[in-house]
């Protein structure tokens, strides 16, 4: 087992930012695929494919990345971790297929709050029972209180599309719009529980790092993983309804993949320094950075940015900072 050195917080909570920027361009990306491919399930393919391709070259090409692919078999041969861990990448192949059944219905606003609360509550969990590399961390009442920030203040960042759509949440960001609450439960429960199962991913990743030493390693499998899982479901989904439309000409179209490269290998490797909590917080920080920025320079059709979108933005940096400084015993007492 490879043991690297532990980054400090200040170093390590700005690249769980930037890994962050890349999610909400990745998801303007597939987005934009599964409109133009007419097929949601074959946009998450095509994302997943991509990134495989670019993982497997990097560990062919890069020493490190010849290195760590050398220790995958020994380390589950040996059960260095459980083999479990190995089917991580599963989970992104669960998110994938929440955001492509669930968006329409929820509309993106909702699927956010809901995907971040999952998240961020597993967060707590995971650091608790000391699943991730980086070992058990107690739930204070400070990180209990900057968690609960972070979601009150995500939703508030959100709020305006909500407002927009005249308070009906599936009809914001062109959803189709429930019933009533009851036909909004079913929907809900699936980015809840994706943004749930996200925080044992990182762990799982975090821990596979540390054993092959490298997380090109462990982010190659997660590819590996989640591509098996689309392309059945892409098996299935053509034998009952066909094929979608061709696949586009446009290069730009096919940078979701390695778009996922980024996020999910820092993640990987920051889990194991700042624990799973802190770096899913950092990640959702870089989220809503991201999304800020793409919704100002470039924005897609409906965008809104209003004052609550920017305050929400900044409150849930200031909700991280509360929920990751290191708070002595009894601050909050005192």
């Amino acid at each position: 087992m490879t043991s690297s050195p532990r980054l400090p917080l200040l170093a390590g909570l700005p690249l769980a930012v930037g890994a962050g920027l890349a999610i909400p361009v990745q998801g303007r990306i597939n987005g934009a695929l599964g409109t133009r491919l007419n097929d949601g399930i074959a946009a998450a393919v095509v994302s997943f494919s991509t990134g495989l391709v670019v993982m497997i070259l990097i560990s062919l090409l890069l020493p490190r990345g010849r290195a760590g692919l050398a220790k995958i078999l020994p380390a589950v041969r040996s059960r260095a971790f459980p083999r479990i861990y190995v089917l991580a990448g599963g989970i992104g192949a669960l998110f994938v297929f929440a955001q492509s059944f669930t968006v329409g219905i929820l509309g993106v606003a909702l699927f956010t709050v809901a995907t971040v609360t999952g998240q961020t509550v597993s967060g707590l969990l995971v650091d608790k029972l000391g699943i991730g590399p980086a070992g058990r961390k107690p739930v204070t009442a400070i990180r209990v209180i900057g968690c609960l920030l972070t979601i009150a203040a995500v939703a508030w960042a959100v709020s305006p599309r909500f407002a927009a759509a005249g308070g009906s949440p599936g009809m914001a960001d062109g959803g189709a719009g429930p019933d009533g609450p009851a036909a909004l439960l079913v929907p809900l429960l699936l980015p809840v529980a994706a943004g749930f199962l996200m925080s044992f991913q990182q762990a799982m990743n975090g821990t596979a790092t540390v054993h092959y030493g490298t997380p090109i390693a462990a982010t190659l499998m997660n590819f590996v993983a989640g591509s098996v899982v689309l392309w059945t479901a892409y098996a299935v989904k053509v034998s009952v309804a066909g094929p979608g439309n061709p696949l586009p000409a446009e290069w730009w179209y096919y940078l979701g993949g390695p778009m996922g490269c980024v996020f999910i290998g820092l993640g990987a490797l920051l889990v194991r320094s700042l624990g799973v909590l802190v770096t899913g917080l950092g990640m959702i920080a870089g989220q809503l950075l991201g999304s800020l920025a793409l919704d100002v320079v470039l924005p897609a059709p409906g965008t809104i940015v209003a004052p609550a979108t920017v305050l929400g933005t900044i409150l849930t940096l200031a909700a991280i900072i509360l929920a990751t400084l290191p708070w002595p015993r009894g601050a909050l007492r005192r």
